[in-house]
């Protein structure tokens, strides 16, 4: 099948079979998926925490008004904004080798310095647009988990519904660490009533603008 026929082969599962389970290489395809999409200065700012604690999905769930696909679904993934964008930046920098990455020092040094003067302005870069640039890089890369679930017919459901406080507390997360979403996957129940829905979205003159 080409990559549309599986974009329109998957669905946000409500129903998951609780009897199957990913295999080891498809959760690392995903995985890598999430990681290899792209960012702002590629400083991903957001943190992906995998939840395989049957006693902290069952919390979670319960701050998730009791949605099943929290448990019944084999994995979930929790997108994380975070705002410690200095910390962020450090961390990137040390990293990052000149030689590694085949330009000069000179090179690296002025791209550290832009990343610097536009992250760290506070001007430029308040908190509430850090959180808007963290949210959005979190959701391209959600997406890229969805394609990547797609690609491996995984089945996968994005989530938005849940006590974002509730939710941070039990994961124990600092202020600097804010759930936004939550990527259950695994395998559909062929008994889930949304497969016998046809998939529904706005015609192409509904959704682009020419100008």
């Amino acid at each position: 099948m080409s990559f549309l026929e599986n974009l329109n082969w998957r669905y946000a599962t409500k129903k998951f079979d609780k009897t199957k389970k990913i295999s080891l290489e498809n959760l690392q395809t995903i995985r890598n998926a999430i990681r290899m999409a792209p960012s702002s200065f590629g400083l991903q700012m957001f943190l992906v925490i995998e939840v395989v604690d049957l006693e902290i999905r069952a919390k979670i769930r319960e701050a998730s008004y009791n949605q099943p696909q929290v448990t019944d679904a084999d994995r979930i993934f929790i997108f994380v904004a975070r705002n410690d964008v200095e910390n962020r930046i450090n961390q990137m920098f040390i990293k990052l080798n000149s030689q590694d990455l085949g330009i000069s020092k000179a090179h690296l040094l002025t791209h550290e310095e832009t990343v610097r003067s536009v992250m760290l302005n506070s001007e430029l870069m308040t908190k509430e647009k850090l959180f808007t640039l963290s949210n959005t890089n979190l959701g391209i890369a959600l997406g890229f988990a969805l394609a990547a679930c797609a690609e491996l017919k995984v089945d996968a459901c994005p989530m938005e519904g849940f006590d974002v406080q509730a939710v941070k507390k039990i994961l124990n997360l600092s202020d600097d660490f804010l759930p936004v979403a939550y990527l259950t996957v695994g395998y559909r129940d062929e008994s889930d009533y949304l497969l016998k829905i046809k998939k529904f979205r706005f015609s192409e003159e509904e959704i682009f603008k020419k100008i």
